[in-house]
């Protein structure tokens, strides 16, 4: 700038005037041009430093999913068995004990549901902060802030599947089914109480009204959870396919 100053006294005292606002004009252009340089330059480093978090952002969510793919493969399938193993029960409704084997007794009181753990941290975090605004995709926005509705619909058709179980089926099981028969069978010690304790009734429990539509209505809700867990499985693969190519675009 000294250097720049020094031009222009000198031109001013040669009376060079024409001369000098050519080099005014040009010393314009060139301050301007260096601003415009040192500008794209920051604005450079803003996209590389925004782009370091948005690939941090999507890394964290990728392995999120990639779990809760795993996840899902296996509740389709144990939705899927489950779904045979109530319709088996169900083709025992009005059958004799003495038509009962041991394998249909235990067919009729089972009970066991495990509940589903799908991952929702870094989603929420994407949603829930200023994480949302590093995301460049519009696509891949619009699948991240659908996916809580998703989840949500899935672990409430859980709790429906659950309610059923524990607050339906599980007290009638236990009114008319004893669990002396869990005891083991050639143990003395139990001898005496397996004698004189009150025995199971499969037949009052099979005819039993709420407990068959207890068992139907978890079938039909058990139904209804397949198909979002294929659909939740779904968008979950679309998200993560998404996300992959965001990862490796340059």
């Amino acid at each position: 700038m000294v250097l720049f100053r020094k031009v222009r006294n000198k031109l001013l005292r040669l009376e060079k005037f024409k001369t000098y606002f050519i080099y005014a004009l040009g010393e314009i252009v060139l301050i301007v041009l260096g601003l415009l340089i040192a500008w794209k330059i920051n604005d450079l480093n803003e996209i590389r430093k925004n782009r370091i978090v948005e690939v941090k952002i999507y890394k964290s969510l990728s392995q999120e999913l990639d779990t809760n793919l795993v996840v899902l493969d296996s509740a389709i399938v144990d939705y899927t068995k489950s779904i045979q193993m109530l319709q088996n029960t169900i083709n025992y409704l009005g059958d004799q004990p003495s038509e009962l084997t041991q394998k249909a007794k235990s067919l009729i009181v089972n009970l066991n549901y495990d509940k589903t753990i799908v991952r929702n941290e870094a989603i929420n975090s994407i949603n829930a902060t200023s994480k949302f605004e590093f995301i460049e995709s519009d696509s891949l926005k619009e699948l991240i802030a659908a996916y809580p509705n998703e989840l949500d619909s899935f672990n409430n058709q859980q709790n429906k599947i659950e309610n059923i179980i524990t607050e339906r089926l599980k007290p009638l099981i236990e009114k008319h089914i004893s669990l002396l028969e869990i005891l083991p069978k050639n143990s003395y010690s139990y001898h005496r109480v397996k004698n004189y304790g009150i025995q199971s009734n499969y037949p009052d429990l099979l005819e039993n009204r709420e407990y068959q539509n207890g068992v139907i209505d978890r079938l039909i809700q058990t139904k209804n959870q397949l198909v979002i867990a294929k659909s939740l499985r779904h968008k979950t693969e679309n998200i993560a396919t998404k996300l992959n190519q965001e990862l490796h675009r340059p």
